[in-house]
């Protein structure tokens, strides 16, 4: 079994700047990526905040620049499904597509998945006009009314998004006020499509073959209404993707990695970067900033090792 000197688990952000920064230390690296390359990011129409892109670059162009900068440097890249993460004296066993990967560190980007709503109807119509993305499945539901649940940021600029296709878009949240910063709130205050339908959830998904309304519920009232729509997209935040490590790390209440600083979890030699780590904000700019951090202390930590 070839012994690595890091494998770094996940292809978004956080994954492609430690692929960077270790390829270009020449480690002996490979990132494993279980999905799609980019993570949330690449699921993103467009991103306006990342520096150095006056007028926003799209989130599949942006992740597919950072894999071919990654190639450009070396690094290997593999796509399999992780199935596991174990510790065997001073290296790590990385389990995947039923192949065994040895490494004597690893870098944990694997990000988060979205989180559901869990309510009547959601997991039954899921493709049938429920979606957590509403790049990948916009383009279906031209000229239809739709439904975005959520009322921060990713909500309200997907709502955003999909009034390039549907007719009306309502944005439902359980607050008075929306989450999202106030430039992409005054956005979509000025978008005609778009209706807002606050202090109120989702109870139940409704429809035969494909969703028909959503039953919704003032928070305040308690009065229930159907609300006629032929897509529901859900965006009320995300769930870290850290169950394979549990047993070696320190969790947080929600199941987010603890690092310090320099991306350290309380595994000596396995590091934790992006949407998987305990932090306060989660972007791409945090996400590709504990990439590199943690290549760098990966770096710092082999060599402690060989001394």
């Amino acid at each position: 079994m070839k012994l690595y000197d890091v494998i770094i688990i996940g292809g978004g952000p956080a994954g492609l700047s430690a692929g960077i920064y270790a390829a270009r230390a020449n480690l002996d690296a490979v990132l494993i990526e279980m999905g799609m390359t980019g993570g949330l990011a690449a699921s993103t129409e467009m991103i306006e905040n990342y520096p150095g892109f006056e007028n926003g670059i799209g989130g599949p162009e942006l992740a597919m620049q950072m894999e071919k900068q990654a190639r450009r440097f070396g690094l290997e890249m593999m796509y399999a499904y992780v199935s596991g993460v174990d510790k065997q004296g001073d290296d790590f066993i990385v389990s995947a597509d039923e192949q065994n990967y040895r490494a004597r560190a690893v870098i944990f980007a694997a990000g988060a998945k979205p989180r559901y709503l869990g309510v009547p109807g959601e997991k039954e119509f899921h493709g049938r006009g429920v979606s957590y993305c509403a790049t990948c499945d916009g383009a279906f539901f031209r000229e239809k009314v739709v439904a975005v649940v959520g009322g921060g940021d990713a909500a309200v600029e997907e709502a955003l998004f999909l009034t390039k296709f549907a007719r009306q878009v309502y944005v439902i949240h359980r607050r008075e006020q929306l989450r999202a910063t106030r430039y992409v709130q005054n956005k979509a205050r000025e978008n005609s499509k778009i209706q807002f339908v606050l202090s109120s959830v989702v109870k139940q998904v409704n429809g035969n073959e494909l969703v028909r309304s959503v039953t919704v519920e003032d928070v305040l009232t308690g009065q229930q209404r159907e609300l006629p729509v032929d897509g529901v997209f859900i965006y009320v935040g995300h769930e870290p993707s850290t169950g394979m490590i549990a047993h070696l790390v320190e969790r947080d209440e929600q199941g987010y990695v603890v690092t310090d600083e320099q991306m350290r979890t309380s595994c000596p030699g396995l590091y934790a970067a992006g949407d998987v780590r305990h932090k306060t904000l989660r972007q791409v700019v945090t996400a590709v900033a504990d990439g590199a951090i943690a290549a760098v202390e990966v770096e710092k930590y082999l060599s402690r090792r060989e001394q």
